[in-house]
């Protein structure tokens, strides 16, 4: 015989269910359910946090019952910051609550990147997006690409643009994700940075998260963040031993061996024995999160590559021997390719530093002084060197970089080699304007003009930038005369971060109207270059890689210019640092700088940083050799030559500006009837 159940039981326990709060949200959890890589990814299949077990503790910090308002992840590039970390802590958010939740990326084309390659494809793919936001094909919720509403209109995602400060205001958002923070600019209307802070300052429960790979020591952002956090590095075991230690690049470099980059390890600080690659999983799976800094006011994660599971500690190894140029690399493994044995060329040290280590790169703030430079040329043993004019009897692209000035062109003939080796040819003054008739003859004739090596092999100039900063209209007429493969043009950009060589996407003429940049105007990062020019400066093999060989006979004047700037870091009003480049003294110039800036231009874009070791030895071959017919030079001592004539003096009277190699007129030499040799 069965009982009814009390009426009042069932209305209590019904009750009960319905005021309970709901479990709290794991973002683990979330990604275990709802993650599958599919066969693209390096590890394909079903999220395993066994594979990650580092974002246990970072996802805890992340939960909205985690009490951390911010948290801040550094890091190096691919180990999945963005499929592990910001896309399941917005899924894990909007599941657990109803949200206004925001994103932020350094610029615009960063943003629709996110949202058509990583995050409407992960909305498609998991379930638990697809009943928050639906697939996103358009038919189910009407959103918009950067304005996402959810199904039940009980939230929405925002994804803005650091670029644009309109995008960061008139919400409020009470989740706020920075991606790549340290890309970040600012702008005349704010920093983006505080701006995207303020759409959370009305919430009390608010989460921020900063995520990023580091840029430039002194004004990275996402340093600046982690620096005043916890500072939390993994730890883990000793295989042999059971110490706990982080793993840090200082451990892993000393222990490379440039031909045995396979068997690339770390060793233990205490017992001293090997931690080997097939050590990694076992004792990843047993770390755990350590602060260095107790008192930081916030949780603040450093991980890097040699801990993911995507990437051996050999490859590590090898990009580490490619940015700084190694002539050999051995052997990495037994299944590798034969192209990964030979010397490389790849990107600096930066690329290096930023993307593999997750470490911000420290660059060169000032050159050396140019007495010590000067010296360093002027007193080296006899045989070293070459005289102004010549050029090295090697597989070399002679490139031009060319500054305009009111009442003269200043131009720096530099020799580029393998290895970021280059060799400054010449410098020369001409005293003319480029927009008239004989400026731009002048210039036509240095394209004609040849150089002599020093087995006697007449080169000419493969490529010359000029800059199109100043003079616009005028340089922008001279350029159109020549082809773009001979003829680029150069501005430099405000920006300190960024490519080196970025094509402009226009111009604009004195009527307003656009006009197409083709392909022979690009966007310069002078920042970087000056900073690594700096670096390569303070080499003092000359067989080094990145060395920087000068004429002898450029004189006084050239080295004080080369030398002329120095980086200045400062504070803005918002509290942010920034970097310029200043002159030393207000009475130096810098055009010797600048030239040498836009003729690195010039070779880059000639493929300078991306020939092949084939591609050099068949330059070698065609430019190290000596001429078929020997013939002596116009200007060989040997040579019967007239005497010169006076060099002209300049119209009105006044003498032509003297040049940085301290020749009488810089454009005219005291014993050549033409300027060209």
């Amino acid at each position: 015989m069965g009982f009814l159940a009390s009426a009042e039981a069932v209305i209590a326990r019904a009750l009960a269910d319905a005021l309970a709060p709901p479990s709290p949200p794991d973002i683990t959890r979330w990604c275990e359910d709802n993650i599958v890589f599919d066969e693209r990814s390096p590890m394909p299949g079903p999220f395993r946090i066994d594979r990650f077990p580092f974002l246990r503790e970072i996802h805890e910090c992340l939960s909205p019952e985690h009490p951390a308002r911010e948290v801040t992840i550094r890091g190096s590039a691919q180990w999945g910051k963005t499929v592990s970390i910001i896309q399941p802590t917005l899924g894990a958010w909007h599941e657990h609550t109803p949200l206004d939740s925001l994103v932020v990326h350094p610029t615009m084309s960063a943003a629709t990147e996110w949202v058509d390659n990583k995050w409407l494809p992960m909305r498609r793919q998991a379930e638990g997006l697809r009943r928050i936001f639906g697939d996103g094909r358009g038919g189910d919720n009407k959103d918009a690409k950067f304005n996402q509403e959810t199904l039940a209109r009980n939230g929405s995602l925002k994804v803005a643009s650091a670029g644009s400060p309109a995008d960061l205001t008139g919400t409020s958002r009470r989740l706020v994700i920075m991606d790549d923070l340290s890309k970040f600019e600012q702008t005349d209307k704010g920093d983006p940075e505080e701006l995207s802070l303020s759409r959370a300052s009305g919430f009390e429960d608010a989460k921020i998260l900063r995520v990023s790979t580091p840029l430039i020591k002194g004004t990275c952002r996402i340093t600046r963040a982690f620096d005043r956090s916890d500072r939390r590095f993994y730890h883990v075991p000793c295989p042999h031993c059971g110490h706990r230690a982080p793993l840090t690049w200082e451990n892993f470099r000393r222990n490379l061996e440039p031909e045995r980059l396979h068997a690339a390890h770390f060793t233990c600080d205490s017992c001293g024995c090997v931690i080997s690659h097939a050590d990694k999983v076992r004792i990843v799976a047993v770390g755990d999160w350590v602060p260095s800094n107790p008192r930081g006011d916030h949780p603040g994660f450093h991980l890097w590559r040699a801990y993911a599971p995507q990437r051996d500690w050999a490859s590590i190894a090898l990009d580490y021997a490619r940015a700084m140029g190694w002539t050999s690399l051995g052997e990495v493994g037994a299944a590798a390719e034969p192209a990964l044995a030979k010397a490389v060329e790849a990107e600096t040290e930066q690329t290096f530093f930023n993307d593999v280590l997750g470490l911000p790169y420290e660059q060169a703030s000032k050159g050396p002084d140019w007495t010590e430079l000067r010296d360093r040329v002027e007193n080296a043993a006899s045989g070293e060197g070459l005289p102004v004019g010549v050029v090295p009897s090697q597989g070399v692209i002679l490139a031009a970089g060319v500054d305009c000035q009111g009442d003269r062109i200043e131009v720096q003939v530099v020799a580029f080699g393998r290895g970021y080796r280059r060799w400054v040819v010449d410098y020369r003054v001409i005293p003319h304007f480029i927009g008239d008739e004989k400026g731009r003859e002048a210039l036509d004739a240095l394209l004609k003009a040849t150089w002599r090596t020093e087995r006697g092999l007449r080169l000419p100039l493969d490529m010359m930038a000029i800059d199109v900063g100043t003079f616009t209209e005028e340089v922008w007429a001279y350029g159109k005369r020549h082809p773009w493969n001979r003829v680029i043009l150069v501005k430099g950009a405000t920006s300190a971060t960024g490519p080196v060589l970025l094509p402009m996407k226009f111009e604009r003429r004195n009527d307003g109207q656009a006009k197409r940049a083709q392909k022979r105007a690009f966007m310069l990062n002078v920042s970087q270059l000056k900073a690594d020019f700096y670096t390569w400066l303070a080499k003092l093999d000359p067989i080094e890689r990145g060395y920087v060989h000068f004429a002898r006979g450029l004189g006084d004047e050239y080295f004080r210019q080369v030398t002329s700037e120095v980086r200045v870091l400062r504070r803005s009003r918002t509290g942010v640092l920034t970097s310029s480049w200043d002159l030393v003294e207000a009475t130096r110039r810098n055009e010797a700088l600048d030239t040498m800036n836009y003729a690195e231009a010039a070779a880059r874009r000639h493929g300078w940083t991306s020939l092949t070791d084939e591609q050099w030895d068949r330059l070698e071959a065609e430019r190290g050799g000596a001429p078929l017919e020997p013939q002596p030079d116009l200007f060989d001592a040997e040579a019967a030559a007239p005497v010169a004539a006076a060099a002209p003096a300049t119209p009105g009277g006044n003498a032509a500006p003297s040049s940085p190699s301290g020749r009488p007129d810089g454009y005219l030499g005291p014993r050549r009837k033409g300027w060209l040799s």
